[in-house]
Formats: structure tokens, sequence, C-alpha cells
């Protein structure tokens, strides 16, 4: 929940660098959060919740989304590749789930140390 608190109280902060850890667990939570707003909408008829939940995290989402594309050396307009279909969503995937870049023009290496392709 760290982690998740942590995109959070950088909701709007575009630049720097987020590790995987921070952005998977980010993503973790949304999911189980969303999951249980999904049951309680099933047993409410409704479909307020969600909307609420997607808008409320959007800018989140996207600042840690573009802080984790950074982390991989790339610009966070990568993300439009979600507007592709099924293709684009398996390419920022497989950007998203690389490992840190050494230190790049998005700021030093958030692990502190090497990146294992340069040790």
């Amino acid at each position: 929940m760290n982690w998740f608190m942590l995109a959070l109280s950088k909701y709007a902060q575009f630049s720097g660098r987020s590790t995987r850890q921070e952005y998977w667990m980010y993503v973790l939570v949304y999911v189980i959060i969303a999951i249980v707003l999904g049951v309680i909408e099933g047993v409410l008829h409704t479909r307020f919740l969600g909307i609420v939940l997607t808008l409320a995290l959007l800018l989140p989402s996207l600042s840690v989304s573009a802080r984790r594309l950074h982390d991989t050396g790339r610009s966070g307009w990568w993300q439009l590749l979600n507007l592709i279909p099924l293709v684009g969503w398996i390419v920022l995937i497989v950007f998203l789930v690389q490992d840190s870049a050494p230190d790049n023009q998005y700021g030093p290496n958030p692990k502190g140390g090497l990146a294992p392709a340069a040790v």
C-alpha cells in the first residue's frame, strides 16, 4: 500500500523515474480496488463507482506510467500506444517490464546503483 500512496503523492509529477516495483505495486493495488468496486457495483446494480475510480486515478496512472517509461529510457509519450488495440498494449507492457536503464536524461537510476546490464 505504501507504493500506491507514493504514486498518489506524485500524482502530477511527470518528470523523474519510477522503479518497476513502484509501478507494478501501484497497478496491483489499482486492480484490487477495481475488483472490489466491481463486486460492489454488481450487488448495487450501478456503474458509478467504477467511473469515479477511473477519473480519480487517471492522472496518477498517467504520471506513474510516464515515470516508469522514463526509467527505461523512453519518453512518456509512448503511452499513446494504448490507443492501438492489442499490438500497442503488448509493446507497452514489454517496455514497462524492462529493467531500469543506467543514468539517462530523465535522472539518475532510482535503484541507486548501476543497472544489471551495465555491471
